[in-house]
């Protein structure tokens, strides 16, 4: 079980961040990094079948409470984004109901084709209110406060520049309105980071490369040692504009999840 839920923490982080949509406009930035998104590009026709098999439903949990968070209501206009092969945006469907709007962003054109699959065999009506767009988190092609609320789920730490992501949501989010970061949380306690490095390195690894997928998880440790801490989070948050910033740690510690609210 520990492997399993191990592995699963992995996958929900290296995967559901990342920046499709059936009519594909392009605004990916030259900023972006080909090899990462090469690697997300690789993963994504196995990651949901890898992640199911493994999570222990653990990953639903907390990307419910990231939506939850978000505030998003009937009738919102939302963004899910890094939105991968499309988890958050279907909750955000779910919350906004038939009279709301979804747009699912990445940069990962198989990330998206695989969510755009999954949005076809699924039945409920809200469905159909979701767009997928292939996009830059840095660049976001939207107007200034466009969005009721905004989720972003194991993207912020993938982005070359959090900084200007974060000011990017805050640009396009609307006033009195929230975004909800669910991503690793980096600890600052050094027993909890060597638990954390121990689980990648002995149990997360070794398994991944059952699947012919390890060097697409070396990369985890060094990502998280250079992910910011709950702190450093809600810092950045309010030097992006944000009036408020609180962050949550969820996951018994492993995961964090940062709430900033937009007030003018």
């Amino acid at each position: 079980m520990a492997q399993a839920y191990a592995l699963h923490v992995a996958a929900s982080s290296l995967l559901a961040g990342h920046l499709l949509s059936n009519s594909r406009p392009k605004f990916r930035s030259p900023k972006c990094s080909s090899d990462r998104q090469a690697l997300f590009n690789r993963i994504a026709p196995v990651y949901d079948n890898l992640n199911d098999l493994l999570s222990l439903g653990q990953h639903r949990i907390w990307k419910r409470m990231a939506v939850s968070w978000s505030g998003a209501k009937a009738g919102d206009n939302v963004l899910d984004l890094c939105c991968g092969s499309g988890d958050l945006a279907f909750l955000l469907s779910e919350n906004v109901g038939t009279t709301g709007k979804v747009v699912g962003l990445d940069f990962s054109e198989e990330q998206l084709l695989v969510a755009s699959s999954r949005q076809k065999l699924r039945a409920k009506a809200c469905y159909n209110n979701i767009k997928w767009m292939e996009g830059d988190a840095l660049e976001l092609p939207f107007s200034d406060s466009y969005f009721d609320a905004i989720t972003i789920g194991y993207g912020l730490r993938n982005v070359v520049d959090r900084q200007k992501a974060m000011v990017e949501m805050f640009r396009v989010l609307k006033p009195r309105s929230k975004v909800s970061v669910l991503d690793f949380n980096k600890s600052s306690d050094a027993f909890s980071t060597l638990i954390q490095e121990w689980m990648i390195d002995t149990v997360v690894v070794p398994v991944a490369t059952g699947y012919g997928l390890a060097k697409e998880y070396e990369y985890l440790k060094s990502s998280i040692k250079g992910y910011l801490t709950g702190k450093q989070l809600q810092d950045l948050a309010l030097e992006a504009g944000f009036s408020t910033a609180k962050y949550f740690e969820v996951g018994g510690g492993l995961m964090g999840n940062l709430v900033a609210t937009k007030t003018q």
